[in-house]
């Protein structure tokens, strides 16, 4: 009798610790089991996260919608984009802009010059480690990563200045369930035009010792023509489009006394677009970039007219390759965003 009872003691105190131990367990297994299945995303705040992907894990910016919205607008940075934050972040008043809004601001960092597209292998002028594989990113696995958090995978603008208003475009034009808006600011949208393929490759070399040939082979590779948005401009049919540029005149955002005297440290503009202050040296070469981007942006409007696709158009009477101007375009195209992604 004693023994059963000792026994049934040992079998009962061995249960409890089988349950406790689970107990203890279930949190953690439903902390990990739980994470993918959230259904409304945070009503607003800013957070940054690291987003699992073929290149490694990939910071991401993010100010949450207002109220808990399902619409995302992504915002791509220029060709000297920086690996700690998204330029948008501290050269603009982005946030700000949109912060009582019902969109979800996502600010992917890093990319510079890739053009936020899948490249065929890393560049060997520089050493490079990875092959870029922006393009996935963008659209396979940052819109995966959203959904978990309440960001609808079909409600989505993306917008971009130079580097990145060209990609905007290209994206938005290849994944047409994903993106319903797309917006260019100072954009290179004609690269078969005569020197522009060389001009890029100029660029890269600048921004980084990156070679235009990992990205999409040799000038005369089909790849150019895919990511080329004068080649594609049929497939932006139906998409609400902004198309942005200056002329390339010095205006309100160019230091006072730029042309005539050095009166700033960093690149304000570089090549197709990063960040810093004005000096005599970057504003005579924003100037020049403006003046290829407007270039660019006619001819693509010409384009796009020819087929009967509509867009918004804004070309300024001054403004160079720089910061000043395409914060101010972000401002003037949110009424559009929103009324798109019907986020007021």
């Amino acid at each position: 009798m004693r023994t059963d009872r000792a026994g049934f003691s040992k079998r009962l105190k061995k249960r409890l610790i089988g349950v406790a131990a689970a107990a203890l367990a279930l949190p953690l297994f439903a902390a990990i089991a739980g994470a993918p299945v959230a259904s409304a995303a945070p009503a607003g705040g800013y957070e940054e996260v690291f987003v699992n992907s073929e290149m490694g894990p990939i910071k991401v910016q993010i100010q949450w919608a207002s109220r808990g919205g399902n619409a995302a607008l992504y915002l791509l940075d220029g060709m000297r984009a920086r690996d700690d934050a998204n330029a948008w972040s501290f050269e603009t008043n982005a946030f700000d802009q949109f912060r009582l809004d019902n969109v979800t601001l996502v600010l992917p960092v890093g990319g510079q010059s890739s053009f936020y597209s899948d490249w065929y292998a890393p560049s060997n002028f520089n050493g490079q480690k990875i092959t870029y594989k922006w393009e996935t990113f963008l659209t396979r696995d940052l819109p995966a990563y959203l959904e978990t958090r309440g960001v609808s995978r079909s409600n989505n603008a993306v917008t971009g200045l130079s580097m990145g208003g060209s990609a905007a475009l290209t994206l938005a034009a290849y994944h047409r369930d994903q993106f319903k808006f797309a917006g260019s600011y100072s954009g290179y949208l004609n690269l078969s035009a005569p020197g522009m393929r060389e001009l890029i490759r100029i660029a890269m070399l600048d921004s980084g010792g990156y070679n235009s040939d990992s990205m999409w082979g040799p000038p005369w590779n089909g790849a150019w023509m895919r990511n080329d948005p004068f080649v594609f401009a049929p497939q932006l049919r139906g998409l609400s489009l902004y198309i942005a540029s200056g002329n390339g005149l010095p205006g309100q955002y160019d230091a006072p006394g730029a042309l005539l005297g050095s009166l700033g440290s960093s690149d304000p503009s570089g090549s197709l677009g990063s960040s810093g202050s004005v000096t005599s040296f970057n504003t005579s070469n924003a100037m020049g970039l403006e003046t290829i981007a407007l270039a660019n942006t006619r001819s693509f409007q010409v384009r796009l007219d020819s087929l009967g696709i509509p867009a918004t158009y804004d070309f300024t009477p001054r403004g160079t390759h720089a910061w000043g101007y395409w914060s101010e375009e972000l401002w003037k195209s949110r009424p559009q965003i929103l009324d798109t992604l019907n986020a007021w």
